[in-house]
């Protein structure tokens, strides 16, 4: 058992006791530890009215009228035709080599459904790596030199 622990044995070789300087400073210092340590952490209090500075529920948010405004004044994305938006797509693409959905909504107006059809003509979905879930354009139709990407 002794082997489990390794410890360091000692002898006493002095002994000294020590006893705080008792006067009425010591001594007002310690009843305020006391009195502060037997203090609750938390207390209760009885209130004469109700709260009154409470949030009162609004029917709809100005931020979700300010959006609901946005989306009637750009109505339904009108598909726009086929050529104008690959022309669209590739100015894009200039740009950036990789693009989410959203963005290249965002980019063209155009319906989601309408653009992936297209995209799925001229470009690549990322489903995995360092560049995941976004768009790229097949190698084809790239007319930067940029490093072939290599899929894991």
């Amino acid at each position: 058992l002794s082997s489990l622990f390794s410890y360091t044995l000692g002898v006493v070789v002095q002994r000294a006791e020590c006893r705080p300087a008792v006067n009425e400073n010591y001594m007002r210092l310690k009843r305020l530890q006391i009195e502060e340590s037997s203090k609750p952490a938390r207390l209760s209090q009885q209130l004469d009215k109700a709260v009154t500075n409470n949030y009162k529920p609004v029917a709809n948010h100005a931020y979700n009228l300010e959006y609901e405004r946005k989306k009637k004044e750009e109505g339904k994305r009108a598909r726009a035709d086929k050529q104008q938006v690959l022309d669209m797509l590739f100015s894009a693409f200039e740009k950036h080599q990789y693009y989410n959905i959203k963005d290249l909504v965002d980019i063209t107006k155009q319906p989601v459904s309408y653009l992936k059809e297209i995209l799925r003509d001229i470009g690549i979905y990322n489903v995995k790596g360092t560049h995941k879930n976004t768009w790229e354009l097949k190698p084809e139709y790239r007319h930067y030199q940029g490093e072939e990407k290599t899929d894991e």
